[in-house]
């Protein structure tokens, strides 16, 4: 347990020590930010083995409430099976990223900023994860947060510098809805400690206050994820940060400040039981899924047209996530891992076209098959898992999701459950007919006259891409029995409900 800290020390640490040595040492800032992703990689993988060993493992880091029965308790670090696999999804694509980012941020005027801000960003990233105290997680929150505002500011291009505002603005209104949402628990529970809000909310009951508060919650957290209708900002954000930025903005931020907080707060500290929320979560997830890949069929921006695709992959999640049941949450996790490796992939292919052809018109390019075979090999690995085509990981989570609305169907006698499968195999055929026309225009068809003499990236670049293509394959393995129990521990802690109080009072003694 005395390693929890450190998924914060050793980014912070990072970010000084870059700051610090960066324009004095050259190459400095690539060492340092390699050495901390691939430790803190290091560090959530073993965390697997420890979930599986002890179930919930807690660090406190300072008491200043008492429990009866249990003693000391206040701000505390918790690690669980969906804090293992959340860590894992985060470190693995942050590694990638920053390889990736050793090529790619030489054409920008300041690598030691660009870093330094990075491990921010990750240290918030985790902080969010790790931390069993809500008003820690909504500090964590702005920290990751103030830090990708100005990384999708970073190239100062006039376009940059509005979406960055624009995403201020909208990511402000959020924390403000989330900050209230905090200050109306403290008030009703006198704690801030998750598994002490729940014990206190289980006590006195739910009521028209608790229900606000969930609805606080849902609006910002919903803001964080860019579900229908709070999704505004994220079509203007997500393409105009550097590409690395891009891959983590929609492969892991917007997964960990809205889509993890969601499922922690609504179904371990608050209970599915007390609300209806998840009836809600459902339907903006289905709206989301459709929305999202109808927005993208239009673009001809290869960068806003992945960005609509987030909002669109997201609404799978939260529609798996919404359902409740252990077939829903498996098959909203498992899309959680999936999408973030798939669409991080996607980002950093984007990234590789605009580096070498300084475009992201789709229209401009084509035939780039011959002349950039690795981009354009990884990028028809990510197209194919993002529509959902087999043997890609994309098929078997969408799969899931899908077997899990008829099976609540089928339970329930409900025709909402069938129409929502329906949606979701909707939204999946018209998601591969977005991507056919990438590769249509991008790699197929005679190669422009223009890129005759253009080249494929360079080898760390590639490196990174094709790590995460082989991840889209090798991930589907993620469901056998020998490697399930990764996603397995994640799903049990969210059945666990309102119980998740009593194991981490029991852990915490």
């Amino acid at each position: 347990m005395k390693m929890l800290p450190f998924f914060v020390i050793i980014p912070l640490g990072a970010a000084f020590l870059i700051s610090l040595l960066g324009k004095k040492i050259r190459k400095s800032g690539d060492i340092l930010a390699n050495i901390c992703t691939l430790s803190l990689l290091g560090l959530s993988l073993y965390s697997i083995s420890l979930v599986h060993i002890h179930k919930v493992l807690v660090y406190k880091v300072g008491g200043w409430g008492w429990v009866p029965g249990i003693g000391s308790i206040g701000i505390c670090m918790v690690l669980d099976g969906l804090t293992s696999l959340m860590l894992v999804t985060v470190n693995v694509v942050s590694l990638l990223v920053t390889i990736y980012s050793i090529n790619y941020m030489q054409k920008f005027t300041d690598k030691v900023k660009f870093y330094t801000l990075f491990m921010l960003m990750l240290a918030g990233m985790n902080g969010i994860i790790i931390t069993g105290d809500l008003f820690n997680l909504f500090v964590f929150l702005e920290i990751a947060s103030i830090a990708s505002y100005a990384l999708v500011a970073f190239g100062t291009e006039a376009e940059e510098l509005e979406a960055s505002f624009k995403y201020a603005i909208m990511g402000s209104v959020a924390s403000s809805f989330i900050l209230l949402g905090i200050a109306l628990v403290y008030s009703y529970t006198s704690t801030l400690n998750m598994a002490d809000i729940s014990l206190v909310l289980s006590q006195k009951g739910s009521g028209p206050l608790v229900n606000f508060i969930a609805v606080l919650f849902l609006v910002g957290f919903g803001l964080k994820a860019a579900l229908v209708p709070f999704h505004a900002w994220l079509p203007d954000a997500h393409p105009s940060a550097p590409a690395p930025i891009s891959a983590m903005l929609s492969g892991v931020l917007i997964k960990t400040l809205g889509i993890y907080a969601i499922m922690r707060i609504f179904f371990n500290v608050i209970g599915i039981a007390t609300t209806s929320i998840l009836s809600i979560v459902m339907l903006l997830g289905a709206l989301s899924m459709l929305a999202g890949v109808i927005l993208a069929l239009s673009q001809w921006d290869f960068k806003r047209l992945l960005a609509y695709h987030s909002i669109s992959q997201v609404g799978y999640i939260m529609l798996g996530i919404g359902l409740g049941t252990p077939l829903g949450i498996l098959g909203g996790l498992f899309h959680l891992f999936n999408h973030s490796v798939f669409k991080s992939l996607l980002f950093l292919g984007s990234g590789a076209l605009d580096y070498t052809l300084h475009t992201r018109d789709l229209r401009q390019m084509g035939g780039l098959r011959e002349r950039m075979p690795v981009t354009a090999n990884t990028n028809l690995v990510a197209s194919m898992s993002i529509a959902g085509i087999p043997p890609f990981n994309g098929f078997w989570s969408k799969l899931l999701i899908i077997l899990a609305c008829v099976q609540s169907h089928i339970q329930s006698g409900k025709m909402i459950y069938m129409i929502y499968a329906i949606c979701a195999i909707t939204g999946s055929i018209l998601t591969l007919a977005s991507f056919m026309k990438v590769q249509k225009y991008a790699f197929f068809g005679k190669l422009n006259e223009k890129w005759q003499e253009i080249k494929e990236v360079p080898a760390l670049m590639q490196l990174s891409m094709v790590i995460l293509a082989a991840i889209c394959v090798v991930s589907s393995l993620l469901l056998i029995p020998l490697f399930k129990p990764f996603l397995q521990n994640a799903v049990e802690a969210l059945l666990l409900g309102t119980g998740y109080k009593d194991a981490v009072f029991s852990a915490a003694k």
